[in-house]
């Protein structure tokens, strides 16, 4: 019989520890936890002075800042990135416990409450702390056409949309095969005036399920049905649409052949969020395309479809990292 080989003879050395009796890793050899702070308010000396001492006093790390004063308004806008120190003293959450949820969910509620006391004089100014790995529950709404669905849900097959998606409605059924090939449930709210089923019950159903759902956000992924008042004031600043940036002039149906007719050089798209006031809430992203004579209808739809994706999914992102902050009609964006 032949000697084993050395590499036999190797492998037949080493200990192999099931993956039950692991050594625990040390809390030192952790990623450590980050939290993003965002803020808005009256502008003033020394804002930026007294956010990074309140962070520092709690040992927290600024990883990323950025900052703006609305000469206009004077209103300041600030978002900050920072690290927390690991739990060695026990202080903060430890991500290796089996109830490490609920122990980040309340240090993120004290930290939140902290600031509360420290800046209670200043009343206007509106503070959010989140953990810096929270993903944004998103429900998903789209109509017949699906480009932007479909972008969207391949984004997030490859970990670059930082969305959670539980759901997708629609009022029309030609999208279920794609939802369930994603492992998403979906759901067909139609109009159905035969069967009682208004544009009042589609609505109430469809809050029903953002609350069964937990959902933090709404992507309207070319959905096309007008919400009501109600429900934009309901989702006021949670609800991200996406349209043609040129839809002012060339509105209604078939927008892409009114600019064909009348010889457009550039299309474009433009996502915001969505108000009462139709396709006139505050814009979080915008990008244009250049088009030229020789292409056909079907060309500028094409076109459109690229840009149109491309746009949401930026603003998807940029919203589910807390980059967007609202500012009157308008919008600052930290990207």
């Amino acid at each position: 019989m032949s000697a084993p080989s050395a590499t036999a003879a190797s492998a037949s050395h080493q200990t192999i520890l099931p993956t039950k009796i692991r050594p625990k890793q040390p809390a030192s050899a952790l990623p450590p936890p980050s939290i993003i702070l965002t803020l808005s308010g009256p502008d003033g000396p020394g804002i930026v002075h007294r956010i990074s001492g309140f962070l520092a006093r709690r040992n927290m790390n600024i990883m990323d800042s950025a900052q703006f004063g609305d000469p206009t308004t004077g209103t300041f806008f600030m978002r900050v990135h920072a690290s927390e120190p690991l739990p060695e003293n026990g202080s903060h959450p430890d991500p290796r416990a089996p109830d490490y949820a609920q122990q980040r969910s309340a240090f993120l509620a004290k930290v939140k409450s902290e600031f509360d006391d420290e800046f209670a004089k200043e009343a206007e100014v509106s503070v959010k702390i989140f953990g810096a790995e929270e993903k944004p529950r998103t429900l998903i709404m789209v109509s017949k056409i699906g480009h932007c669905l479909n972008d969207l849900l391949f984004r997030l097959s490859n970990n670059t949309l930082p969305i959670t998606v539980p759901l997708i409605i629609s009022n029309h059924a030609d999208y279920e095969p794609l939802a369930k090939a994603n492992g998403i449930p979906f759901y067909h709210l139609p109009i159905n005036a035969a069967e009682g089923k208004t544009k009042e019950w589609q609505e109430a159903e469809m809050v029903k399920l953002a609350k069964q759902y937990d959902i933090d956000m709404i992507v309207l992924a070319r959905y096309m049905q007008i919400l009501s008042p109600q429900l934009c004031s309901l989702f006021s600043g949670r609800i991200i649409n996406i349209h043609h940036s040129f839809l002012p002039s060339f509105k209604g149906a078939k927008p892409y052949h009114q600019a064909f007719e009348r010889g457009v050089k550039l299309i474009g798209a433009t996502a915001h969020f969505v108000t009462a006031d139709l396709d006139e809430g505050p814009i979080i992203e915008q990008a244009v395309e250049r088009v030229d004579h020789a292409m056909t209808p079907a060309d500028l739809v094409q076109a459109g479809s690229d840009v149109e994706a491309r746009v949401l999914a930026r603003a998807v992102k940029w919203t589910a990292e807390r980059r967007v902050l609202l500012n009157g009609a308008k919008t600052v964006v930290f990207n």
